[in-house]
This record gives C-alpha cells, sequence and structure tokens, in this order.
C-alpha cells in the first residue's frame, strides 16, 4: 500500500550551472502577512546563503546546487551554482513512512467503531441509548482536545522522535483496555487514551515531516501522512465487515490496533531526530550528520547557514510560552492556523460523512461498512492525486481549488434535494455530489491544512502553533458533531447542506488573501520573509 506513493514524486531536474542577483525591493502586503518578493544585502554585512524571494512565493529553482555567494562592488550579491550531488527524496522517505504509521492508527481508530458500535452496546449493555453510544465514539475528542494542548513543550524537551514513541503508549494501552473491556467505564477509559495518543500525533506527524524533508518535495513528502490516515480509514472498514456477522468481532479489532503502536515504536528508534530540533538543543554535529545523510553533503553548509539565521546562540529558543504566540507575527500564524481548521470542519466533511452511508442506502448499497469503505477509497484516491499537485501547483492553489469544488459539491446535492426531480436521478446526483465533495477535500482541504501551518510557523513557537491549531480543530470538530444531527431535524438536510456550501465558498476566498505560497522555500526562508522585525533590519 505504501509503494504508490513513489510512483508520484516528482524528479528533480538536472541544473549544470546558473546565476541570480537579488535586487532591492518593496514590502508586498499580502493580508495579515506583509513579505518581500526578494532581498538584499549590503557589502559590510555577511549574507545568508538562503535563496532570494520570487514573486508569488516562487524561489529559483536552485535548491539541490552547491553554490557560492559573491558581493559585488556594488554590494549586490550574485549566487554561482555548479553541480550538485543531489539525493532527491529517497533517503528520508523511510523516516517519512515511519512517522505516518501514527497517522495509519489515525485513520484505524476513525473508522474502528463506524461498524461495531451496534455490537459493543449490545455486550457492554447500553443498547439503544444513542447518547451513550455517541459517547464511546466521541470521547476520544477529549482526549485528543487535552493531548494538542500538551504537544507543543513535549516536542520542545524531547523532539518529535522520542516524543512519537513515549505517545503511542496510551494508543497502545488505549486500545488494549477498550478490546478487554467488560464495562462501559472502561471502554470510555480506553477511548480517552486513544484520544490522547492522537491528539499529540496529529500534532507531531506533519510538524516532524515538515522539517526532515528536502525543500524541493516538502509538499508531496508532507502528504504522506494524509495517505497514512486514509489507510487506517479503509483498513478498518475492511476488518468491519466481519463485524456484521460475528458480534465479538470488535475485541479482535481492537486487539489489532496494538500492532501499528508496537511498529511505530520500534521503527521510530531507527528514525533520526529532527535537524533543526538538534541544533536548538545544540547537537550541532548530530544536525550536521541528519542534514547530510538526508539532503545530501553539499546542502550541509546551506542549510546549517539558514538554521543559524533563525535559531539563537542560547537556549532562548526553549524557554518560549503559549503566551508569545500573542507577538508578532505568531499571533498572525496561529490566527490562520485556527481559522484554517475551524473552516475545514464548520464546510462540513464530518456531516458529509455520517450521511454517505444513508446516501448509498437510497441508491441500494445497504452494508453501512461497504458504503463507509467506497468513501475511504475515494478519500484516499483524492490524496493520491494531492500528492502529486503539492510540489506542483503549490499549496494556496490547491486549497482554493479544494474549497470551490467542495461548495459545487454542497450545491449539487441541496439541488438534487430540493427540485422536483425523478426519484432516481436525485440520488445519482447526491452520490455524484457527495464523492466529488470527498474527492475535491482530499486534494486540498484536508492535506494542505495541516501541511502548511508549520510551514509558516517559526522554528521557536512552532509545536505550540501546531498544538494550538490542532487543540482548535478538535474543537470544533465535536460541535459540529454535537449539533449537526439536531440542526438537520430542525431545519432540514438542504439548508444544512447549503450553509456547508457557503462556508466552503468563504473558505476559498479565505485561502485567497490570506494564505502566503510556500512552495519551493524552505522554512527558514519563509519565516526570515514573514518576520517584522527582519524587514525593519532590511530597510
Amino acid at each position: 500500500m505504501w509503494a504508490l506513493p513513489l510512483l508520484q514524486l516528482p524528479l528533480p531536474p538536472k541544473i549544470v550551472a546558473a546565476t541570480a542577483k537579488s535586487r532591492p525591493s518593496k514590502p508586498v502586503n499580502n493580508g495579515l502577512f506583509i513579505h518581500r518578493t526578494s532581498l538584499s544585502f549590503s557589502s559590510s554585512t555577511p549574507p545568508p546563503s538562503w535563496r532570494a524571494l520570487r514573486d508569488e512565493g516562487s524561489p529559483p529553482n536552485l535548491p539541490e546546487q552547491e553554490s557560492q555567494n559573491i558581493v559585488d562592488d556594488e554590494g549586490e550579491v550574485s549566487l554561482e551554482v555548479g553541480e550538485g550531488n543531489e539525493v532527491g527524496w529517497l533517503p528520508v522517505l523511510p523516516h517519512v513512512l515511519t512517522a505516518s504509521m501514527a497517522n495509519f492508527l489515525f485513520g484505524y481508530h476513525i473508522g474502528v467503531m463506524n461498524g461495531p458500535i451496534i455490537s459493543i452496546a449490545r455486550e457492554l449493555g447500553f443498547e439503544g441509548n444513542s447518547f451513550l453510544e455517541g459517547l464511546v465514539v466521541s470521547i476520544f475528542i477529549a482526549g485528543a482536545f487535552i493531548g494538542s494542548v500538551c504537544s507543543g513543550p513535549l516536542v520542545d524537551y524531547l523532539g518529535c522522535r522520542r516524543t512519537l514513541q513515549v505517545d503511542t503508549l496510551p494508543l497502545i494501552l488505549g486500545a488494549l483496555l477498550s478490546a478487554q473491556a467488560h464495562s462501559l467505564d472502561e471502554i470510555l477509559w480506553g477511548r480517552f487514551l486513544v484520544g490522547l495518543g492522537i491528539g499529540v500525533n496529529t500534532v507531531l506527524v506533519p510538524l516532524y515531516i515538515s522539517e526532515i524533508s528536502p525543500t524541493k518535495y516538502r509538499g508531496s513528502l508532507g502528504t504522506v501522512c494524509q495517505i497514512g490516515t486514509c489507510t487506517g480509514i479503509i483498513a478498518s472498514l475492511l476488518l468491519a465487515i466481519s463485524s456484521e456477522n460475528d458480534p465479538h468481532w470488535w475485541r479482535t479489532m481492537l486487539y489489532i490496533a496494538s500492532v501499528p503502536g508496537f511498529i511505530l515504536i520500534l521503527g521510530m528508534q531507527f528514525a533520526v531526530d529532527s535537524p533543526r530540533w538538534l541544533w536548538k538543543v545544540g547537537r550541532r554535529d548530530d544536525a550536521e550528520r541528519v542534514i547530510s545523510n538526508l539532503w545530501g553533503k553539499t546542502e550541509v553548509k546551506k542549510a546549517i547557514e539558514e538554521i543559524q539565521s533563525v535559531v539563537t546562540e542560547n537556549d532562548d529558543d526553549l524557554k518560549n510560552g503559549w503566551l508569545e504566540l500573542f507577538d508578532e507575527p505568531h499571533n498572525r500564524v496561529a490566527f490562520i492556523g485556527g481559522a484554517l481548521f475551524v473552516l475545514q470542519q464548520f464546510a462540513g466533511i464530518n456531516g458529509i460523512l455520517y450521511f454517505s452511508s444513508i446516501t448509498f442506502q437510497d441508491v441500494g448499497i445497504k452494508s453501512g461498512a461497504l458504503a463507509s469503505l467506497f468513501v475511504g477509497v475515494i478519500n484516499f484516491a483524492g490524496a493520491l492525486f494531492a500528492l502529486y499537485l503539492m510540489d506542483r501547483q503549490g499549496r494556496q492553489r490547491l486549497l482554493i481549488g479544494s474549497y470551490l469544488g467542495m461548495a459545487f459539491s454542497m450545491f449539487l446535492i441541496v439541488y438534487s434535494i430540493s427540485s422536483s426531480l425523478d426519484d432516481q436521478l436525485s440520488h445519482n446526483l447526491s452520490i455524484l455530489g457527495t464523492l466529488m465533495y470527498i474527492f475535491t477535500f482530499a486534494i486540498g482541504a484536508g492535506p494542505v491544512t495541516g501541511l502548511i501551518i508549520p510551514e509558516l510557523s517559526a522554528n521557536r513557537t512552532r509545536s505550540k502553533i501546531m498544538g494550538f491549531s490542532f487543540s482548535v480543530h478538535w474543537v470544533c470538530n465535536f460541535l459540529v458533531g454535537l449539533f449537526f444531527l439536531e440542526l438537520v431535524d430542525k431545519f432540514g438536510v438542504a439548508p444544512v447542506y447549503a450553509s456547508f456550501g457557503g462556508v466552503s465558498v468563504l473558505s476559498a476566498l479565505f485561502a485567497m488573501y490570506f494564505i502566503v505560497e510556500t512552495k519551493g522555500r524552505s522554512l527558514e526562508e519563509i519565516e526570515l520573509s514573514l518576520s517584522p522585525n527582519y524587514m525593519k533590519k532590511d530597510e
């Protein structure tokens, strides 16, 4: 299942030689951020070796080359680029796949309760109590919220690799406790522990992948975690088909959920730490070795200079607190991260997934597990397209196109429900709209949201901004799940879906005006371009 993404990654072009000059320009106002399209340095100030920014965030295509900075008599910088030994994306792929096992677990636990919840309720004595059934399914959200809040300090202290190993323990314990549960309290505690691990994992994986990936392939490799989630959902739904005939099969499914956790703990023992975290905690030699192994020996000097340009020489970067998110430019990134997840959740993805099984029943697919499996396959296909397009089209374009496609799909479903069409035609249009919505979500709104937040975040506050953003995600997820059915009962499906379409249009506008394109830029380059302090100094 992991072989498919390998075919989608772009092969790098060969560049023998090139030259570029940086020229001063005026700051460009892009809504919340003010950034430069290019940068200049005086001859008295040694220039950092990161690449100059182009209009709309497209950098010069020189990520893999060995370069030298030469300052001429006029104080302008020219880059002489020679042929380098490019290693591409292959060395970092095993580490990305290992970390994405955490997303596989996330997806598996999303789907594991989808089918067997009736059997669980019958065996544990709360059958027919819809509140308790919903509580068993959704209590992991409370754990996930707490996990997201706690993830930032853990990452700063232990690094992503060790934190992934530590926070997988509650996932394993929660799965085993749930599998052996003989009372409501036991399965609730098990699901809560699972949520605790999921909350930390969902923050860690995109952050870790963004920090270890080469700039050129960061988008495609970042999409692998979305593919991991889709694969986990499909695996749990395939296993759930047997639960329709075996009332005790749910215990086996929950025992199976512990296996990927053991694989993840063992695999991360052989994975690398983020070179940016290693440098921040003073392990300079280890950071250089990781960069050399993953990105190539010719990238070490340039990468270290970039990291040095944003990381302080003392340990101040490890002493940041939550209140720092109120300072510029961290408050802007935190606002964008929270807003993206608010818009994502209120665009209706969970409502669509809930009603998808009912929609499929209308066209003769009676098995809820089979209908959900079909939806999971469409989600997986969309994630593969996103992997191919992420570093070609860019994050902003995919996000805008995704939300516009979701809006069109919502309005198509509303039309099929509200218009006096033939029943068969109405059902077919509903199916088409549902599948289009899920596919377009998987291309942009799903993977881009988790990918672009760590890209925009400063090295100093990246883990805390991610923790805050995902905390907002879990709160909105809970609210949509809590009020969705009540709103449908009160207003009907069509008005609720129309509101989802409206939020999708608003999301596209938000992405158009407030999202800065990060394709092709190193994390340090992005951080410097968004820093108001740096721009004041550069002026």
